[in-house]
């Protein structure tokens, strides 16, 4: 079995034993092991709000910066809000607090862990020339549990790039503003659950739809122009707002299917545009260094996406199974798993499971590859973990060979 775990001291108060370069060492030593260095490096964790797990990330993202020649982290966040904590760890645009406030979305600027990682990267960045500067993203869309974000400010922020340096008889951006309307009536949480109040049915989503395609299309064109009378980064960050505009307008056109496959298309819509902003991301970073991305297991894995809500059964191809197909080797998945969590009342997994059989192991935290563990457990029948909380996705034994690398916390104890 490839396990690849570096000598590192006792737990700290975080209550994680690899700090400093220990975990790095590790994945140095994964990274090796592969047939080539991936561009892209996506790293999953099986349920959100455990501190201990974007702290262990923390110190793995240290090395890859230190070490590794990574330039890069995209998170699973709001995209147009990271454009927030980007502007402060590189410029020290703004306060801590109010970047954590507003340049986070699903409530993760609230972690200790993600607060601990942005003031590293301020202080990492202050006195580097921006050549050698480390990079914040986020990859997710504008969407909440609540709801989705109006497509109006996005799209407004890329009309108003264009009429700034094209002259091209663009639309007046007061008809765009005329067609979106209030913002107030994109976010009605009751959309949610009730297709029928969503305004994504609308004649003027169609027609923004058309007006959103048609800038993105003279964003295009104009390239060279635009990246010389501006810069290569602003022309991006148009670019990012664009296709926002065009993926919030696609999901709030899904909020309204009134049909069975309404929930799934969301999930799919969701993805594919968190699929777009990280190949968008290498696209821009490609000259800096390679990118570390770090979200949920589900977004980053190689295998369909499944789940079961309001009884329907929902299949959707994940944020990584997309950009893999575009990057083959150049993306690499290193999935995280757990055995005892308090926190979470799940406690020593069955014998039977994957995770049951990486509890056998006497240390608590090891960093394996994938290859080397599937040849080790060869015809064993492994099934899938059914006793945790409903917030915790456990790994599927059988999609074990469409993952790199798996990092096993045997107990995490409860902060």
């Amino acid at each position: 079995m490839g396990i690849f775990m570096a000598t590192h001291p006792p737990l700290d108060e975080t209550g994680l034993p690899f700090v400093g370069e220990s975990i790095g060492v590790a994945f140095t030593k994964l990274l090796e092991s592969f047939p080539r260095k991936p561009r892209l490096l996506g790293f999953g964790e099986p349920t959100h709000g455990l501190e201990a797990l974007p702290q262990l990330r923390n110190a793995l993202f240290r090395h890859l910066v230190e070490h590794e020649g990574y330039r890069s982290i995209a998170i699973e966040s709001d995209c147009l809000s990271g454009l927030l904590v980007d502007k402060f760890v590189t410029e020290g645009a703004g306060s801590l607090d109010d970047v954590m406030r507003h340049g986070f979305s699903h409530g993760f600027g609230e972690s200790a862990a993600n607060r601990e990682l942005v003031s590293w990267l301020r202080e990492y960045n202050r006195d580097r020339a921006e050549t050698d500067q480390v990079r914040f993203f986020g990859f997710d869309g504008p969407l909440e549990m609540t709801g989705a974000a109006s497509p109006g400010p996005a799209l407004l922020e890329l009309h108003d790039y264009l009429a700034t340096h094209v002259d091209n008889g663009l639309l007046p951006s007061g008809d765009i503003a005329g067609l979106v309307g209030d913002d107030a009536r994109w976010t009605n949480p009751d959309a949610v659950m009730d297709p029928t109040q969503s305004v994504g049915a609308a004649d003027e989503v169609k027609t923004l739809l058309l007006i959103a395609d048609d800038l993105l299309a003279l964003l295009t064109a104009q390239a060279p122009h635009l990246v010389s009378a501006t810069s290569r980064d602003e022309w991006w960050r148009a670019s990012l707002h664009g296709r926002t505009a065009v993926g919030l307008l696609r999901y709030h056109a899904g909020m309204a299917d009134t049909s069975a496959s309404r929930l799934g298309r969301l999930m799919c819509e969701r993805d594919a545009m968190m699929a777009n902003n990280l190949l968008a991301i290498l696209d821009g970073q490609a000259h800096r260094g390679p990118t570390l991305a770090f979200a949920h297991n589900g977004h980053l894995q190689r295998h369909v996406g499944r789940m079961s809500m309001a009884g329907t059964a929902l299949e959707w191809w994940s944020a990584g199974a997309i950009a893999g197909t575009r990057l083959g080797d150049e993306y690499a998945f290193v999935a995280m798993a757990m055995g005892e969590v308090p926190e979470m009342e799940i406690g020593v997994p069955s014998p039977d499971t994957l995770e049951g059989v990486l509890h056998t192991l006497p240390q608590n935290r090891y960093v394996l590859d994938s290859a080397g563990l599937a040849a080790a457990l060869g015809e064993t029948k492994l099934l899938g973990r059914t006793d945790m909380d409903y917030r915790y996705i456990p790994m599927d034994p059988g999609q074990l060979e469409v993952t790199d690398g798996v990092v096993f916390l045997k107990h995490i104890p409860a902060t």
